[in-house]
């Protein structure tokens, strides 16, 4: 401020400065928080410019160049860290286990595949290239509702980087009706909210892998064959366009290909991308039990499936060009009845949290007690769809109450075994101690034993 002055008290010839110029820098000082308040209005784009009649501090500050004239000089916006990743192979294990039960096998697996991968990532970064390194691509088999898609998001979520799913049926060769692969790629993009320089180390995970198994019919097979072509390209290092030539996928300026500001590049490299594709493969157990000599009729065996090789593979359907870029293999244990009420007891992301707050939005309170999970785990059990067998079983289960309550003075529901077993019934005990609360619609009141007695039509309909 001393230096300021003593300039101020020279003339304008001493300073070299036209008398236009000079009365600009004096507007300059008299903005300054120093000065007494004027209004001044923002200028340019800047979000932090100084606004009308603000106190503080400005954010664009004045500095002289080279020819000694006055310029704007807007905020420098902090660098993006560079990509950190410090876990462990059991710190991913130990995270995974919160949410999903069971599947040890595939933690441990999955978990020093990350680590691989997303260390050789991080070492690449900081300038440490492997030109020879090998993408530890994972194939995941297993039956539907083990847990396979909640291994890999949780997993995502904890590394912190961005995660797309999709099924493989959904794909065709390209210049066919279909979905065209590359769009994961700018899927991804547009999870990383345009950010390239994230999506460049995403994951893609691609379920029902089996569903496109070449099928020897003697038509060109657009949906099999044509789509693990397209797809091992991505999966080995390939340059996708962020811009999709039919408009889909993709999000913002960076992932359209529209200029921003000059240093979004309007491609991406799929050689620093994960992939991790899983089917159920059902056959598979029989095909390989038939190459060990074994007898064995059903379409899933966990055991026998730890034991496949490429060759089952390519006998299944797979281009040996295709499998060969999924070395890293596992096999996914079926659940039990015990499995499925462990996953309603232990895990974070527990079925019952939804049910919880499903009946907490009408002040009501439902508690499960043990007998009545497990009763729910045996049914769920004999659906053979893994955890997705529980929804179907406590919608049957729970529906007609989700219903009727609501419209009660009942403030709490107890789930037991008598109540999984024969709902109904315990449905028309809680009604009749219950106390209905009258319902208008529109100029239209209906009284507590009009709603009784509907309800018992309701439930006689039913059963």
């Amino acid at each position: 401020m001393t230096a300021y002055l003593q300039a101020e008290t020279k003339s304008p010839v001493s300073l070299g400065l036209s008398s236009s110029k000079l009365k600009s820098k004096k507007r300059a000082a008299a903005s300054s928080p120093h000065s007494t308040p004027k209004e001044s209005t923002k200028v340019g784009p800047n979000r932090n410019a100084t606004v009308k009649g603000s106190r503080g501090p400005q954010t664009e500050s004045k500095r002289a160049d080279k020819n000694d004239s006055w310029v704007r000089e807007r905020p420098v916006q902090a660098a993006r860290p560079p990509f950190h990743f410090a876990l462990k192979p059991r710190d991913i294990s130990q995270h995974l286990d919160r949410f999903v039960i069971c599947q040890d096998e595939a933690k441990k697996v999955l978990a020093v595949a990350l680590c691989d991968h997303f260390q050789h990532v991080r070492m690449t970064l900081e300038g440490q290239p492997a030109p020879f390194y090998v993408k530890q691509n994972v194939l995941l088999l297993g039956p539907t509702g083990v847990g396979k898609t909640h291994l890999i998001r949780s997993a995502a979520e904890l590394i912190g980087v961005p995660f797309v799913k999709a099924d493989a049926t959904k794909f065709s060769e390209t210049g066919y009706m279909g979905g065209d692969v590359e769009d994961l790629i700018r899927d991804l993009v547009q999870r990383a909210n345009g950010d390239i320089s994230r999506a460049q180390h995403g994951i893609v995970y691609v379920d029902e892998i089996d569903k496109i198994a070449s099928r020897e019919n003697g038509a060109r097979d657009v949906s099999g064959r044509g789509v693990q072509i397209n797809l091992l390209k991505l999966m080995e290092d390939a340059e996708v366009t962020v811009a999709s030539p039919t408009g889909s996928g993709g999000g913002g300026a960076a992932a359209s290909g529209a200029p921003g500001n000059g240093t979004q590049p309007t491609t991406i490299q799929t050689g620093q991308i994960l992939f991790i594709v899983s089917g159920a493969f059902a056959g598979l157990s029989r095909q390989i039990s038939q190459r060990l000599g074994q007898g064995h009729d059903g379409d899933w065996n966990a055991a026998l499936l730890d034991q496949a090789r490429t060759q089952d593979f390519i006998q299944f359907g797979f281009e040996p060009e295709f499998i060969g870029r999924l070395p890293v293999r596992v096999a996914c244990q079926p659940l039990s009845a015990d499995d499925l009420y462990r996953v309603m007891r232990e895990s974070e992301s527990s079925l019952l949290r939804q049910y919880e707050r499903a009946f907490a939005a009408y002040d009501i309170r439902v508690r499960f007690r043990a007998d009545g999970l497990r009763a729910i785990a045996k049914l769920a059990a004999s659906e053979q769809t893994g955890a997705r067998g529980l929804m179907t079983v406590c919608e049957r289960v729970l529906r007609h109450f989700k219903f009727e309550l609501p419209s009660t003075s009942i403030r709490e529901l107890l789930v037991d075994r008598a109540l999984v077993e024969n709902p109904l019934v315990r449905l028309e005990q809680v009604l009749g101690q219950a106390t209905l609360q009258p319902l208008t619609v529109g100029k239209k009141t209906f009284g507590a034993n009009n709603l009784r007695t509907t309800a018992k039509k309701g439930l006689s309909k039913t059963e």
